[in-house]
């Protein structure tokens, strides 16, 4: 056994005690940073059963949706907005919408586009009591957004996610919201279709959206997509129809994991910060009269100095000491998929955090090809995206 003397212990324990001070100070600054909410975007419940609701393969369809319906409705939250007049000739406006109660902290899963300039947002778990609600964060790129309930603690039903990148057209799903402002309004269908791309309010594409014939309408939006277990498989957002207006049986919920993804930083931070390559750039394809040495690709036009692609040495257009004015470089692929739109670069960088390493492909000026790493650094004043251009 090994022995130690009086000192080393008295040491011991000095080093001790200065650990602990030190932790409980650290953690006192920021523990409240660093402590997640308990949720069900945790993943703790995706695999255990929902209580009250039968193991879909031994129920009939009937007891299947009454079950779903009852065990997970509680958690569904219809949603009202105000917006206040801006001007003499702008009345202001109400609208509605539908979420998912998250976690016990009283976070709410719903539309970017129901709570989209409000002023003012109150939630209702059915009957008279509503509750206020403030805007915790919103992402207008996936048209996601979380806000928290004050004072519903005693009302608060989790409903719980499952996992959007293991789903078969033609399995059975279950919307719950609150279309035309009919309260907890349960319909079914199937998944129609997957992976369709689907453009959100500010025109980026929102990709892998699903597909389904439950009727979706005005009022659906932000609630739940459900499985047969009663898990959350996707976020109600859209409906393609003629006049605009109702259901026509095609409706597209944004995939519950991209929720999982960016749920904890609209928490945290309030928005999403994605990586971005620092660019300003226009698509080949969108480019006339100007003499190029490929078809397509995405053109660098100036440069963040500060981003990721000037500290890689990717260049943009320059003048030379005549005044002509000099190509830059045309980003071809990165990571081997093709750059033929704006939204073709959004697709790869979404796939990736701070720090990783991207192989970005250009064509020089010149016409010469080669291949630059390319590491994803945070910049400096990064916007949400659809208010700015730059990757």
């Amino acid at each position: 056994m090994y022995n130690i003397s009086a000192r080393q212990i008295l040491a011991i324990a000095l080093l001790s005690a200065t650990i602990a001070a030190a932790g409980v100070a650290c953690f006192d600054r920021w523990g409240s940073r660093l402590q997640q909410p308990t949720a069900a975007f945790n993943g703790d419940e995706t695999t255990a059963g929902i209580a009250g609701v039968a193991d879909p393969s031994v129920a009939t369809d009937e007891q299947n949706n009454i079950e779903v319906f009852r065990a997970i409705s509680p958690g569904v939250a219809s949603i009202s907005t105000t917006r206040r007049a801006r001007s003499f000739f702008d009345a202001g406006s109400r609208s509605g919408g539908t979420g998912s109660v998250i976690d016990e902290q009283g976070h709410i899963l719903t539309n970017y586009h129901v709570i989209e300039g409000a002023d003012q947002v109150t939630v209702s778990f059915g009957g008279d009591k509503t509750y206020t609600a403030r805007v915790v964060g919103g992402d207008a790129d996936t048209d996601l957004a979380v806000i928290q309930v004050q004072g519903a603690k005693e009302n608060l039903k989790v409903v719980p996610m499952g996992d959007s990148d293991h789903l078969s057209v033609g399995q059975k799903v279950l919307a719950i919201g609150n279309p035309f402002g009919l309260d907890r309004t349960l319909t079914t269908g199937v998944i129609s279709g997957l992976q369709r791309p689907i453009e959100a309010r500010n025109g980026r594409i929102i990709e892998g959206a699903i597909q389904t014939d439950a009727s979706i309408n005005p009022g659906n939006s932000g609630g739940p997509l459900l499985d047969s277990q009663g898990r959350m498989i996707g976020i109600n957002s859209q409906i393609l129809s003629p006049d605009g207006g109702g259901s026509v049986g095609v409706g597209f919920a944004v995939p519950v994991n991209i929720a999982k993804r960016i749920i904890p930083q609209l928490i945290r931070e309030g928005r999403v910060v994605r990586p971005k390559l620092g660019v300003y750039s226009r698509a080949v394809g969108d480019l006339r009269g100007i003499r190029l040495p490929v078809n397509e690709g995405l053109l660098v036009l100036q440069l963040d100095p500060n981003g990721s692609a000037a500290a890689a040495g990717l260049r943009g257009l320059s003048e030379s000491e005549d005044g002509d004015l000099v190509i830059g470089d045309i980003i071809t692929t990165v990571d081997g998929e093709k750059m033929e739109s704006q939204n073709d670069l959004y697709r790869v960088l979404d796939k990736h955090q701070f720090n990783d390493v991207v192989q970005v492909e250009v064509v020089r000026g010149n016409g010469q090809r080669t291949t630059v790493p390319v590491r994803l650094l945070p910049e400096r004043g990064t916007q949400q995206r659809g208010t700015t251009r730059r990757e």
